[in-house]
């Protein structure tokens, strides 16, 4: 697999990488690290990724939660100054809604399928995630989804 620029994160990275949950974060932090060296070309997130991360990290166990404070600068300082925030313009928002549908998805899996359609619409490389399964939807574009790992390796 060649090098890929214009990677897209996922969420479960974000969390992983700024968040140290032990082994499982082993790969997302030195992904995060990687990308604030510089030695990750183009990374981009989608807005809503960036809210989910302050959703998720300020009600996450308390040994882990982040007081809204820290979330907030972990947004803006290790999120919004290193990667693109992209999201999608109003005409994509029909165009998103029907395909949505002609998919049959349901219930909470819009919210991945919104995150991977941005990542389409960024002319993404590839999506980078932990959950995979989630982003199933997707594999058919020829934008490969890969968990942290996999990406590093293929680097």
């Amino acid at each position: 697999m060649a090098v890929m620029n214009r990677p897209f994160l996922d969420t479960s990275i974000l969390i992983g990488g700024l968040i140290d949950f032990g082994e499982t974060s082993r790969a997302p932090i030195e992904l995060l690290d990687r990308i604030a060296e510089g030695h990750i070309a183009e990374p981009a997130t989608a807005w809503h990724c960036c809210l989910e991360f302050y959703s998720v990290t300020t009600r996450l166990p308390e040994e882990y939660r982040l007081p809204p404070e820290t979330a907030k600068a972990f947004v803006l300082e290790e999120i919004v100054k290193r990667l693109s925030i992209c999201a999608l313009d109003p005409v994509s928002h029909e165009i998103f809604l029907t395909n949505a549908a002609r998919q049959g998805i349901r219930g909470g899996r819009i919210y991945d399928f919104h995150i991977g359609s941005i990542a389409l619409k960024a002319n993404a490389s590839v999506i980078i995630t932990e959950n995979k399964k989630h982003f199933s939807n997707f594999e058919n574009t020829g934008t490969p989804v890969l968990n942290a790992q996999e990406f590093l390796r293929a680097l």
